[in-house]
């Protein structure tokens, strides 16, 4: 019995004196994986509450709505509307387009539907007409300020075609290239169209061909006279012609739609005058003329 507990002792030392030499000192570099697996077992809670509210709550509720509304639209709708969105410049994203249309619609059509029934108590035909008119007001402004980012924007990039083309013009004669002159005005001047020709040469430096990002410039943009000068370039590249007698022709025709485009608005404005004379300075103009005649006239009836 004595050697039995002898040797039941004798074996708890020496797995005791194991186990110690077996725990060592963790090392600094597992500390820090120890450390990190630790920080990575994190609960889902405590992850989500770290997150900002918009990252957790309104961006993942746009991007449903986002998600429902484009589901429902034909694709040729959200097509366009893309293209649109790529010719005013990218001012938001397709999903953020979509769900302001949506959240346009609702809200012009709930708070006139929420006037009506608190003033009105009832809504009949009249009332649901006018809900229905300001539904289609909502479903419209979007589009609305969309295509006048979109005209804004174009008009920009015709006004600074002809001084842009008479640059590359002039750098070409020069001796420069024509991805030379390109990158020139893109660094002298500001606007849309230098943008747009800083992302083509940027395209064309990664490797697409240059009559593709010429194209697709020309599709960004929507500009007639861009189109027409893409085109050029693109028909002078694959026939040989000499690059720097094209810009000339192409930059004269500018100049010349340029002034043609002076005198037609020079032409206009007789017409558009019209309004405002007829709406505000005339009345002023019978408010002093035929004031004092009626104060005296008025006068002479009471005496």
């Amino acid at each position: 019995m004595l050697i039995v507990l002898i040797g039941a002792l004798i074996f708890g030392a020496v797995g005791l004196l194991v186990l110690g030499l077996g725990q060592r000192s963790p090392t600094a570099i597992e500390t820090r994986i120890q450390d990190f697996r630790n920080r990575a077992v994190m609960t889902e809670e405590e992850t989500d509450l770290s997150t900002p509210f918009a990252d957790r709550v309104v961006r993942p509720g746009i991007e449903a709505i986002a998600r429902g509304a484009s589901s429902v639209l034909p694709a040729s709708v959200l097509a366009n509307l893309d293209k649109q969105l790529t010719m005013a410049g990218n001012p938001m994203t397709l999903n953020a387009f979509v769900t302001m249309w949506v959240g346009c619609i609702v809200l012009m059509t709930g708070l006139v539907l929420s006037s009506v029934v608190v003033v009105g108590g009832a809504v009949g035909i009249q009332q649901a007409v006018v809900v229905l008119g300001f539904g289609c007001m909502g479903f419209m402004l979007p589009r609305m300020w969309l295509s006048g980012k979109v005209k804004a924007r174009q008009k920009l990039v015709i006004r600074s075609m002809p001084d842009a083309l008479d640059l590359v013009t002039t750098c070409v004669e020069a001796g420069l290239g024509l991805d030379a002159a390109l990158a020139r005005v893109a660094e002298k001047s500001t606007g849309p169209l230098p943008d747009e020709l800083s992302r083509m040469l940027r395209e064309v430096a990664m490797g697409k061909l240059r009559r593709d990002a010429l194209r697709e410039l020309g599709e960004r943009c929507g500009v007639e006279e861009l189109t027409s000068f893409v085109n050029s370039v693109i028909q002078a590249e694959q026939l040989g012609v000499g690059i720097a007698q094209v810009l000339r022709v192409q930059s004269d025709q500018l100049r010349v739609r340029r002034r043609q485009r002076a005198e037609r608005a020079a032409h206009e404005a007789p017409v558009k005058m019209v309004f405002p004379l007829v709406l505000f300075i005339f009345p002023a103009f019978m408010v002093v003329i035929l004031g004092p005649a009626i104060i005296r006239i008025s006068d002479g009836l009471v005496k």
